[in-house]
């Protein structure tokens, strides 16, 4: 799980400088697992707030970056958009005004 987010940071200041707001679920989720008292995504309570906590985020995001690499959790988000009517980009290239591939 560290490496998702490292990699996921790595679109944040090309998304950001194309105009938009970078969010991964993760920047918001492990502070409020946190705060509950687990130990970490792999204690119980994470079933309770992690994928919750995306859910709810993508109530407010005008898109989703699906890079490439298996993620049960990522794969989850794009089904939410997709239902939502959510564009999905699967990469950097295709996020208006931003440009530059991520690996």
């Amino acid at each position: 799980m560290a490496k998702n987010p490292a990699r996921l940071e790595e679109a944040a200041w090309p998304i950001f400088e194309a105009g938009h707001i970078p969010m991964i679920g993760e920047w918001v989720a492990l502070p409020v697992l946190s705060s509950a008292g687990a130990t970490g995504p792999t204690d119980p309570l994470a079933a309770e707030v992690m994928y919750p906590t995306a859910e709810r985020l993508l109530q407010h995001c005008d898109a989703v970056l699906r890079l490439p690499g298996e993620s049960r959790g990522a794969d989850q988000d794009v089904e939410i958009a997709r239902r939502r009517g959510i564009p999905v980009y699967h990469s950097l290239d295709e996020v208006p005004g931003a440009g530059g591939a991520v690996a």
